[in-house]
């Protein structure tokens, strides 16, 4: 059961952290001029290559931590300073350039491959996803855990290929307002999470702290 609640937590941590919602704007820049069955293919190419990455992510993200040394509770830390950058950005309701730097949302508007980069790589499944997913490992260990964190990957992708077919209703109704409301929330949820990762990294590392 607890393995259950592990992984719901998961997946809202990793929908605030993706945040589809606040990708709309950049998804409609990028796709402008695309018939409705390009942006279905885009939006498609999206959602696999985010499901993708996530899973590479927790199938072998523990490995190549094991390979350049670094502990889990070092990458606890690390990750959550990151997602911590992420969250202040967010509640200013402001572009983080740990998302994607201005060159990178120059170079989307010259390329045809802008479903790969820059919305699925690092728009969405960004360093603050790819750690998160890395450090689920840590909790759900072994070869089912590893692969139990497929379902919540999956989930993610739907979520984006949802979120990315209804992004001009999305839009129009939500307005600007309305999805800057939405990133502070989500940013304010990371912001929580991001605490949290420090501290149990703190914990790990200097376990006099307790």
């Amino acid at each position: 059961m607890s393995e259950w609640t592990d992984l719901v937590k998961l997946t809202v941590a990793l929908l605030a952290i993706v945040d589809p919602f606040a990708s709309i704007p950049v998804f409609l820049g990028v796709t402008i001029g695309y018939t409705p069955a390009e942006r279905r293919r885009v939006t498609q190419v999206v959602a696999i290559t985010v499901f993708c990455v996530l899973a590479v992510a927790a199938l072998i993200g523990t490995q190549v931590l094991r390979f350049f040394g670094i502990s889990i509770a070092s990458f606890l830390i690390a990750g959550g300073i990151l997602l911590l950058l992420m969250a202040i950005s967010m509640l200013q309701a402001r572009e983080s350039g740990i998302r994607q730097t201005p060159d990178e949302a120059l170079e989307a508007s010259e390329k045809d491959a802008v479903a790969v980069v820059p919305l699925a790589i690092p728009l969405l499944a960004g360093p603050g996803a790819i750690s998160t997913m890395i450090i689920a490992t840590h909790h759900l260990q072994g070869v089912v855990g590893h692969f139990a964190l497929l379902i919540p990957a999956a989930l993610i992708g739907v979520a984006v290929w949802a979120v990315f077919a209804a992004a001009t209703r999305i839009s129009a109704r939500l307005g600007k307002t309305g999805m800057n409301i939405i990133t502070r929330v989500m940013g304010l949820i990371i912001a929580a999470i991001a605490v949290e990762y420090i501290y149990r990294g703190l914990i790990e590392l200097f376990p006099r702290l307790l």
